[in-house]
Order: structure tokens, then C-alpha cells, then sequence
């Protein structure tokens, strides 16, 4: 009863990671145009479009699917990993507003949880530039059975803090991602980077979290979606 108390409507706020809090969509493009350049391929950003928000293994596919190199799918899943964890633990900047608004939602007494589809060493490394203290619990994409679009994500992370996905509001930034958690049944906030997304039911559409704070994360988690 406290922490209902405390946070109103609002029990726990959901956020991704690549594009939402962390710049790192231009170290994936990076990553993926070696790794199909050693596939014997072109990439080039319209084809990391096609795999926003998206998992390792569909990413894997797409590649070789592009190239028809004859590599085992699981040595270009190592690579790719291996690689943008180095990358990663170099440290990556923070999208504007990002630091100030996990501040905001600790002082708060507002659980938070990192949601990402990266595999587990990836959100590691990239925690270092995050700051792994900010989240009650974090959610890998290795770590569920279906990855963004479906809720699974976003639910494991509800299950594991206790609370009702209905009063969590998730912050992403990809269409896959908003589609999850709104499966899941939270609201949305969606500050698209990469790939837009359009203003509906149930989401909020910002330019960027500079715009975002937690009287907005309130007000959101109150209303029926």
C-alpha cells in the first residue's frame, strides 16, 4: 500500500534501451555493415531500418538471406555480439534528457525496469554508460522465449517488479517496441529515433525525453486505454 501510495496510478516505468536511452543505433550500423561486408555483402541504412527493434536472430537471418554466404547462423550471431559488446563497453552517449529523466523517476520512488531486446553481455556493457543502479530489474532478449513485438518482454518485466502492467507506463522508441507494450497492456510513450511512429490510442508520441518527466508519466498511467 505504501508504493501505491507513493506513485499514484503509476506503479513502475518501463524503458527501452537502443535508440531510447543510449545512442547506440550508430554503433549497430557500424557493426552490421562489417559483418555483412565480411559476409561478402553491402548494408546500408535502409536495411538496419528493416531490423529496428528487432532480435538477434532475425537479424541473422536478414543477413544471410541479403548475402547467401554459406556461415553457420551462429557464428554471425557471435560476431555481431562480440563486436558491439567492445563497442558497448567503450562507453556510448545517453539520448538527450535520459540521465535527468532516470533521475527523476529514482527520486520518485518509482520502480524501473530496462527492457531491451540486446542480449544479456550487451545490456552489461552497456549499463556502464546507463548506470545499472537506476533499474530494479533488467530484461534480456536471451532471457525470454518472444521478444518484442510480443508482450512477453514487457510482461516478464510487470512479473518481476510486482505490478500490474496496466499501471506501468513503457518508454520506446521503435514501432516493434511500441507494438509489445501495448500488447501488454501499458501505456506508451514513443520517442521515435530511427523509424517513425505515429500518434493512437493508448501512445504518446514525443520528439524527445527531454520532453518527458513524471507529472506526464502520471497523468499517463491514470488514464483507460
Amino acid at each position: 500500500m505504501r508504493v501505491h501510495d507513493a506513485t499514484g496510478g503509476l506503479r513502475a516505468v518501463l524503458f527501452d534501451m537502443d535508440g531510447l536511452l543510449i545512442d547506440s543505433e550508430r554503433l549497430w550500423l557500424e557493426v552490421e555493415y562489417e559483418t555483412v561486408e565480411w559476409l561478402g555483402g553491402v548494408w546500408s541504412e535502409e536495411h538496419q531500418r528493416n531490423l529496428v527493434g528487432g532480435s538477434l536472430d532475425v537479424a541473422v537471418a536478414y543477413m544471410l538471406e541479403l548475402t547467401g554466404a554459406d556461415v553457420p547462423p551462429a557464428e554471425v550471431g557471435r560476431r555481431l555480439l562480440g563486436t558491439m559488446t567492445e563497442r558497448l563497453a567503450l562507453g556510448v552517449p545517453l539520448m538527450p534528457g535520459a540521465k535527468e529523466l532516470l533521475t527523476e523517476v529514482n527520486a520518485a520512488g518509482i520502480p524501473a525496469a530496462l527492457v531491451s531486446s540486446s542480449h544479456r553481455g550487451l545490456i552489461e556493457a552497456a549499463l556502464g554508460s546507463i548506470g545499472g543502479d537506476h533499474f530494479a530489474t533488467t530484461v534480456a532478449g536471451d532471457e525470454v522465449t518472444r521478444t518484442k513485438p510480443h508482450p512477453e518482454p514487457y510482461l516478464t518485466a510487470a512479473g518481476r517488479l510486482g505490478v500490474d502492467p496496466r499501471h506501468c507506463v513503457v518508454l520506446e522508441d521503435s514501432p516493434n517496441g511500441v507494438a509489445a507494450a501495448q500488447a501488454a497492456g501499458a501505456h506508451v510513450v514513443a520517442v521515435p529515433h530511427v523509424l517513425p511512429v505515429e500518434p493512437a490510442p493508448g501512445r504518446t508520441v514525443v520528439a524527445s525525453l527531454t520532453e518527458v518527466d513524471v507529472p506526464l508519466l502520471r497523468s499517463l498511467a491514470g488514464k483507460t486505454l
